[in-house]
């Protein structure tokens, strides 16, 4: 089995993403950009451990609240900007976790994983690659797995017959495992 190395970052990137963060660092108002840059990879790596979309987006928000008011303290030492900020939304989950344990004592949370960057961006490119999808099955796939709809709902909500919807929903699937598979190769 070939062992896959990590795609580098192109230097420019990574210089790129260093102004970003002076910029920054200097006017809290250039903030959204970077926000902007990782909101994805964030609640990815977020939503991959709360399972629930509410509690998901609350930690989400936190963690870029918690990045902005300490954001001057961050300096450069080897690790990329999206380290830091996976580092505070490991802490966020974990954090929400112990709430959880105390309010239901009877179902322990799942011990601290160490994150799986590679799980965390293929979800995040995911994200981007609905995003890209037509109007129509972007909501679909939007409609059914994240708001957990029935087609019957969804076919409802968009005046269209439930097969249609199926098969939005099946164009959606493979054009997204398309793009997947068109990336991998």
């Amino acid at each position: 089995m070939a062992v896959r190395k990590p795609a580098a970052k192109p230097l420019d990137q990574d210089a790129g993403e260093r102004r970003m963060v002076e910029a920054a660092q200097r006017d809290p108002s250039r903030f959204g950009e970077l926000y902007e840059l990782h909101f994805e990879l964030v609640y990815a790596f977020i939503a991959r451990r709360v399972r629930d979309r509410s509690i998901a987006e609350d930690l989400t928000s936190d963690v870029f609240q918690k990045a902005l008011a300490n954001l001057r303290s961050f300096e450069f030492r080897g690790a990329p900007f999206a380290a830091w900020l996976i580092r505070i939304a490991a802490n966020a989950v974990a954090d929400q976790s112990k709430r959880a344990a105390r309010e239901v004592a009877d179902d322990p949370p799942e011990p601290s994983v160490t994150p799986d960057m590679e799980a965390v961006e293929n979800r995040a490119r995911l994200f981007r690659l609905v995003d890209g999808l037509p109007d129509d099955q972007r909501r679909v796939i939007l409609q059914r797995f994240v708001e957990q709809r029935s087609i019957r709902e969804i076919a409802l909500e968009l005046g269209r017959s439930e097969g249609a919807v199926k098969q939005l929903q099946f164009r959606a699937i493979q054009n997204l495992r398309t793009q997947m598979e068109g990336e991998h190769a």
